[in-house]
């Protein structure tokens, strides 16, 4: 020992260094053991040095060591599977809204996360026996590593899911997609962003941390070691050798962490193919993205301005008309009698009797707070009403009526809106932000009414050309305007081949220069017949295109009529008010 510390390791590294030009000279053939006996002409500590380099090396290739390490990789990499799946049930039970459900998953939590681990595997190999369950020692250490991460997993993932913005699933449940669905084709491939840092930090704990699985027996790699270490008392090498093992297998979980946070990058061009090699700082050629999809030739082939005009009038009326409707043109399609809604002891709906006729065009005026919000979502049931009834095409919309005329929600909701065949544009888009605006289109097309990928591929392509679009199909969301994000969002609404579209205030988050993109939109959806419901305050979009404009405030119709009676001529003093305010705003 005091040899060692004579030596230092700068000793060690003159000796190293002045040996080289000898090696360059050395006759071909010179193995390393025979340069390591020729150090000590050298320095006689430099073949000490030397020695415990080559020892460290054959360490390190050790395969004794490395099928330790190799236990220590399946502990893992099985552990954190179990984990994360219990974990994605824990924290979809944290964000039940049954209380005893909540209660359940905080309680496994809060055990879990406040008793050391390494009592948890004592206690599974040695005091579950007693109730008849035995385990081995490989199987002990990852059902203990698997319920200790899924505590730490549901908090992450719970963490993951409310970072997700809320109006995502509420867009997902309008276009009739359930919760589970809209949880793995919506909400998960967004959390991903937050929820990796977190995963890929606990893998890495996890993989040192199996060093205390020894306590059960486990011959992983740390345990290996210190049986060599007993045996030859080799510290240094020995444990030098371990560090890089898993100083190595943890850079592996870091490189497949850094891909998989590019995969799930939200701002990443989805086209791009070189994630791999600027991981690493390299600049590779890009691939060239694919040209968009034609749109077919009978909504194309006329590139006048009247001939498009004319094409996509006849492709609004050919979904306007894709499904035979029982409700004759001209006849109520949705139909509310007195309905109802509070918040706590807020009243924002008190009483609304309202009927839109099929084929009709009616817009919602009135001040901010006053309901029409609040009544429009009802109508879809992305809100449940307190009282009252509405119907669409003479069914309830996920609801069933209780004796004396209370609503009372019933299950499969996503399918009751499915089937309704009811379209939501939102005022802040709501479009799915991970995916491109042709995919966002697709999406419920192809997994809530179960059209064939490459016929919704065709439609959401001609639709997105329709909309002025066919130059952005691979564009997401944050790559484009506002103006053309709520004409994907008008595509993505079409496509469902609605019987009924609700507009939410659909220009109010747009420059003024980009609300007659949207406007001249709907103008076409109105002259191809399609039902629409639409709260705004573009009064000359209502006093050109509504049919019927109604006047909502305090939660009930003020007034209601043709436009040029309330807009122009507005009976009640409150409508005229509010048409005074607006103008001079």
């Amino acid at each position: 020992m005091k040899r060692l510390q004579k030596a230092g390791l700068g000793t060690a590294v003159t000796a190293l260094v002045g040996v080289m030009p000898a090696r360059a000279q050395a006759p071909a053939g010179t193995s390393i053991e025979d340069m390591a006996s020729g150090l000590s002409a050298v320095d006689p500590y430099a073949n000490m040095a030397f020695g415990w380099f080559w020892e460290f090396l054959s360490y390190c290739a050790s395969a004794f060591l490395w099928e330790g390490a190799w236990v220590a990789v399946k502990i893992t990499a099985i552990s954190m599977t179990l984990g994360l799946i219990l974990g994605l049930v824990l924290a979809l039970m944290r964000l039940s809204t049954l209380a005893i459900v909540r209660a359940v998953s905080w309680f496994y939590i809060w055990i879990t996360r406040g008793t050391p681990q390494l009592l948890q595997l004592v206690f599974i190999f040695n005091a579950l026996p007693f109730v008849g369950l035995k385990f081995d020692s490989f199987t002990t250490a990852v059902i203990g590593f698997s319920l200790n991460q899924a505590a730490f997993s549901a908090e992450i993932i719970r963490g993951g899911i409310l970072s997700v913005n809320r109006n995502q699933s509420i867009a997902a449940s309008s276009l009739g997609m359930g919760p589970f669905l809209s949880l793995r084709r919506i909400i998960l491939p967004q959390a991903m962003r937050a929820i990796l840092p977190g995963v890929g930090n606990d893998t890495i704990s996890m993989l040192k941390l199996t060093s205390i699985a020894s306590i059960v027996f486990v011959n992983e790699l740390t345990f290996r070691s210190q049986q060599i270490v007993g045996q030859n008392n080799k510290f240094f090498t020995v444990f030098a050798a371990t560090a890089v093992i898993y100083l190595i297998l943890v850079s592996v979980i870091s490189i497949a962490q850094g891909w998989a946070e590019r995969r799930f990058d939200l701002e990443k061009d989805k086209r791009s193919t070189n994630d791999f090699g600027r991981m690493f700082g390299f600049r590779l050629k890009p691939e060239a993205a694919p040209s968009p999809a034609p749109i077919p030739v009978d909504a194309a082939a006329d590139e006048t301005p009247a001939a498009r005009t004319a094409a996509s009038d006849d492709l609004f009326k050919t979904l306007v008309n894709a499904d035979a409707d029982p409700v004759p043109r001209g006849e109520p399609l949705v139909v509310c009698r007195n309905v109802q809604k509070e918040y706590g002891s807020n009243k924002v709906l008190n009483g609304i009797d309202l009927t839109v006729n099929r084929g009709e065009v009616v817009v919602l005026l009135g001040p901010s707070g006053s309901g029409k919000s609040t009544f429009l979502r009802a109508i879809n049931h992305l809100e449940s009403v307190d009282w009252g009834t509405i119907t669409v095409g003479g069914a309830y919309v996920g609801y069933q009526m209780l004796p004396g005329g209370q609503p009372r929600p019933t299950g499969r909701l996503a399918k009751a809106r499915a089937d309704a065949r009811i379209a939501m544009v939102f005022q802040h888009f709501n479009l799915f932000n991970h995916l491109s605006a042709l995919e966002n289109v697709m999406e419920a097309p192809v997994r809530v009414f179960g059209i064939k990928p490459d016929v919704a591929r065709t439609m959401a392509t001609r639709l997105l050309g329709e909309v002025g679009l066919q130059n952005h199909i691979h564009h997401l969301p944050h790559r484009l305007s506002g103006g053309q994000q709520q004409r994907v969002a008008i595509a993505r609404a079409l496509a469902i081949s609605p019987r009924l579209m609700l507009f939410d205030e659909p220009t109010s988050a747009l420059d003024p220069e980009l609300v007659g993109e949207v406007l001249g939109v709907m103008r076409k959806l109105a002259d191809a017949g399609m039902t629409m419901v639409v709260v705004t305050h573009e009064i000359r979009f209502a006093r050109e295109v509504a049919d019927r404009v109604v006047f909502i405030d305090g939660g009930v119709v003020v007034e209601e009529g043709p436009p040029e009676q309330v807009i122009d001529n507005p009976t009640h003093d409150r409508t005229r008010r509010f048409l005074r305010a607006v103008s001079h705003g």
